[in-house]
């Protein structure tokens, strides 16, 4: 599928190339690979975070298993989940891909914002797709260790430092004195070795890179948390569920096709990571992948929730029936 860059995407790819790593949004093909007719297609902006766990969705659109439902698929570079929110409520995008926090607080704002699958979730044993990372020389090696330092996330308040203040508390550590900064993925290391942050929360490819050059890998904060974590869901607003339910039940379908795939076919999604992120094959061989699933595990997300009203991330609670809306 050819690959073209919007405005805002070239822009996102102009900041992520300073630091080593581009990204591209995939745009729709000129022509279906089922042999149905481009009139048919109806296309779709997604917005994704531009990391490793995306290398499904990129492979995914390159298979053609997006076309086959009928849909054609333009990916925006998003920060976070959070940040897609304001797109999707604007109609600039219809699906989102992203931590469940954002839909989280619109739930709370009720904004009309649903999370209609999973997309991947964390490892529940052995190696994680993200870790809190320090240097070597930095004294940092056990979460208690976090306790009074400054460690970045890529967007506050959300499951990242959730789930690091859960492991710093249950190692013995007070979570309360933790200043978190936020800090884009790639820019992680360099804001480590400037001493502007103590440690950083990354996913691989990123905390790959930091490990391999030395550094500390401090705890991976899902499984310390909340083993087997929705780490990243997918989104998109009630009002497009009310619109166009079939596109909504389409594009679910194909994403749950699309996951399902990737679970199998770890080398071509490991292929769309050094296309989309411009990082080389041995770096993309060693990255630990998530679970790709469309399930939705609502205990565990509800458990999320929970922990983060516990710590004042939250005022309360959403409301998961209105907020989770599996076609």
């Amino acid at each position: 599928m050819k690959k073209a860059l919007s405005a805002v995407a070239l822009a996102a790819a102009a900041v992520l190339a300073l630091a080593g790593c581009t990204d591209s949004a995939a745009g729709p093909s000129s022509a279906p690979s089922d042999g149905s007719s481009s009139d048919d297609m109806r296309t779709v902006r997604v917005a994704a975070l531009p990391i490793a766990e995306t290398g499904a969705l990129w492979a995914a659109i390159d298979e053609g298993i997006f076309e086959k439902h009928g849909i054609a698929v333009e990916v925006v570079p998003a920060q976070g989940g959070a940040q897609a929110i304001p797109a999707l409520l604007s109609g600039d995008i219809q699906f989102a891909i992203g931590q469940p926090f954002g839909p989280f607080r619109a739930d709370l704002q009720d904004l009309g914002v649903a999370i209609i699958g999973d997309y991947a979730s964390a490892q529940p044993t052995g190696r994680d797709v993200n870790a809190v990372v320090s240097l070597p020389d930095s004294g940092i090696t056990d979460p208690a260790d976090l306790a009074g330092k400054r460690v970045s996330v890529n967007s506050l308040g959300a499951a990242g430092d959730v789930t690091i203040m859960k492991a710093v508390e249950d190692a013995g550590g007070d979570p309360s004195t933790i200043q978190f900064v936020e800090v884009a993925f790639p820019d992680v290391q360099a804001q480590l070795e400037a001493g502007n942050i103590d440690a950083g929360w990354v996913p691989d490819p990123f905390m790959s890179q930091i490990e391999a050059g030395g550094g500390n890998i401090v705890v991976f904060p899902y499984q310390a948390a909340i083993p087997g974590l929705d780490l990243l869901t997918t989104i998109t607003t009630q009002k497009l569920i009310d619109s166009d339910p079939e596109l909504v039940t389409d594009f679910s379908a194909a994403m749950s096709e699309a996951l399902d795939w990737a679970s199998g076919n770890e080398d071509a999604v490991r292929a769309a990571i050094v296309e989309n992120m411009g990082v080389p094959e041995d770096v993309a061989a060693g990255i630990t992948l998530p679970v790709f699933t469309a399930d939705l595990d609502v205990a565990n997300l509800k458990e999320l929730a929970d922990l983060a009203v516990g710590y004042g991330v939250l005022e309360k609670a959403p409301d998961f029936d209105r907020l989770v809306q599996i076609p």
